[in-house]
């Protein structure tokens, strides 16, 4: 039921950016270049459709468990990066390890703070939550994130440690395929 819901929200929002929404009268009338026309009404169409499907978003479950293996939760606890991290629009947040437990977070943005403990994921990404709070921490290699998941928003976005900053920049030389490209087959 958690695949179909998600499927449902995913192919809705994925669907949005492909609306076809008439030009208003005010347009018509005046002399507007077709370019400024087509991005006034597309940013009025997204900005319509993104309102009403915000409560599907929302909606939806988060289909994540705290791990209830110790050793697992010791695994995940060693690849979170902790200290001060840069993120964009000029804020930051700081993870820090809890005194109190060697496995669960404080994470701290503005005046903010949460006590997040690890979640088990099937894609290799680090994520700690705090349900209580509604707060998930999302670490990929290159950046994290901080969102809101009671609203479905980011609330901190493109945070890089200093080990993500040197992962960012080796990726952009040496970029990984895209899973849109062609597999290449192993020569002989």
């Amino acid at each position: 039921m958690h695949k179909l819901m998600a499927a449902v929200v995913s192919f809705t929002l994925s669907g949005l950016a492909f609306a076809v929404v008439p030009a208003d009268a005010a347009h018509a009338k005046k002399k507007v270049p077709a370019k400024q026309v087509a991005k006034s009404v597309a940013a009025k169409s997204k900005a319509a459709h993104m309102a009403k499907a915000a409560p599907l978003v929302a909606a939806v479950p988060m289909v994540a468990s705290v791990v209830a293996d110790p050793k697992q939760q010791d695994v995940i606890a060693d690849l979170v990066h902790t200290g001060r991290m840069v993120c964009e629009l000029g804020n930051f947040v700081t993870v820090t390890p809890d005194p109190e437990s060697s496995t669960r977070f404080i994470v701290q943005m503005k005046k903010n703070t949460y006590h997040m403990s690890p979640v088990e994921t099937t894609t290799g990404a680090v994520r700690l939550e705090d349900p209580q709070a509604g707060a998930m921490w999302l670490q990929l290699q290159n950046k994290s994130m901080l969102m809101n998941s009671k609203l479905g928003q980011r609330m901190a976005d493109e945070c890089q440690s200093p080990n993500q900053m040197a992962v960012a920049e080796a990726m952009k030389l040496a970029p990984p395929p895209s899973l849109l490209d062609a597999p290449t087959l192993a020569k002989k």
